[in-house]
């Protein structure tokens, strides 16, 4: 398996945004960040079913959303825990909808190791 390399972000933020959007190739979530390299990343084993439920009230987010994430509490975040590290990535379930899904060795990318609580909330591009 290759490690992915982590590649410095352009700022020390404890909130952090990505902007995802439905592959055409495969149905998935997916997103691109010129900071860490990453190109239709995709979000598989249970997260994209999690990101449908997360957006289902936002307009059209097939259009693209952002996705807002930390590892600390914000304002209107949901709450996701720490389950187990697997295959390089990392076992997440949702406290509210109780869905759990994996985030692939890309998390590292965003942190130094895997936390034990991430917070996620998405919202409406402008």
């Amino acid at each position: 398996m290759e490690v992915l390399k982590r590649k410095q972000p352009k700022s020390n933020n404890s909130i952090m945004m990505i902007q995802p959007y439905i592959s055409e190739n495969t149905g998935w979530w997916s997103f691109d960040d010129e900071r860490t390299g990453l190109v239709a990343e995709p979000f598989v084993a249970g997260m994209s079913e999690m990101i449908d439920v997360l957006v289902k009230d936002l307009r059209n987010p097939g259009n693209g959303f952002v996705l807002v994430f930390a590892k600390t509490p914000f304002p209107s975040a949901r709450k996701m825990v720490l389950m187990a590290e697997e295959d390089g990535g990392a076992w997440y379930r949702d406290v509210e909808t109780r869905m759990g899904g994996w985030l692939c060795p890309a998390l590292f990318l965003y942190f130094d190791s895997a936390p034990e609580e991430v917070y996620v909330a998405a919202f409406p591009k402008r």
